[in-house]
């Protein structure tokens, strides 16, 4: 019997492990497994034995030429998966590519993952120079117009369990302190939208406003993004009131959603 449970306490170390390599390489981009290792606090050869899991499985690839680990496509069809079964996605795409077409810029659909904001539908604009695919990464939610739309209507003690872990200066206007930020959110609800202005990275912009729910609570955010030299900051009051516009389609009847 104490065999038995030690080994599934071992397989449930190693399933532990394994998600957090998956998080790493979310995080990092690349990896390598001696880093991989090292982040997990466990033996390179352990670490190995969990890569090449994974890679059978096709959820890494190896960069060939540099023996690092990047996620792979096996993760694309999960994320499908669930994509397709998710509310605020399967019945929204003919809202979200009219709003790309109207806009010119790229559209995501975005919810909150406790203190991050995950990006669950994606269309590319029809602008020559696109950004690059948001689809499945999760970024803060005090530097981005997604985060703000989707805390900024939380109670006060679940807006401050949402802030960052640290107030990091990641762009030249990242907000870096929970005072700015209540304040920042307290302007959101004002308006109905939220702007992200070269807060996360240089030269990116965004614009969101919340979808909500038959309750009419806040569910996803509807987001507009693209670079600087697209979107100005005089854009964004008429561009806010288009994404709230296209929000409001998607929300209020779940019957919506439903393809």
């Amino acid at each position: 019997m104490g065999n038995t449970n030690l080994a599934e306490s071992s397989s449930v170390q190693s399933v532990d492990r394994a998600l957090m390599i998956l998080e790493i390489l979310a995080q990092r981009g690349e990896s390598g497994v001696t880093e991989i290792a090292a982040d997990l606090g466990v033996h390179k050869s352990t670490a190995s034995r969990l890569m090449s899991a994974l890679l059978n499985r096709g959820l890494v690839d190896q960069v060939s030429d540099r023996g690092r680990y990047r996620l792979g496509l096996g993760l694309v069809r999960l994320a499908g998966s669930v994509t397709s079964s998710l509310d605020a996605v399967s019945g929204s795409r003919a809202v979200t590519k009219a709003l790309a077409t109207e806009v010119g810029e790229t559209v995501n659909i975005a919810v909150l993952d406790n203190n991050r904001v995950l990006y669950v539908d994606q269309v590319i604009g029809p602008s020559m120079v696109s950004m690059r695919s948001w689809l499945g990464h999760s970024v803060p939610t005090h530097c981005t117009a997604s985060g703000k739309v989707l805390t900024a209507w939380l109670d006060e003690s679940d807006r401050i369990s949402a802030r960052p872990s640290s107030w990091k200066k990641l762009a030249a206007n990242t907000i870096t302190s929970g005072e700015a930020l209540e304040k920042e959110l307290k302007r959101v609800r004002e308006l109905g939208y939220a702007v992200a202005n070269q807060e996360m990275e240089p030269d990116f912009m965004a614009v969101a406003a919340p979808i909500r729910d038959e309750h009419d609570e806040v569910t996803a955010a509807l987001v507009i993004s693209g670079p600087a030299s697209r979107i100005k900051p005089e854009d964004f009051e008429s561009l806010g009131h288009i994404v709230k516009q296209s929000a409001s389609k998607l929300s209020g009847n779940p019957n919506f959603w439903r393809e």
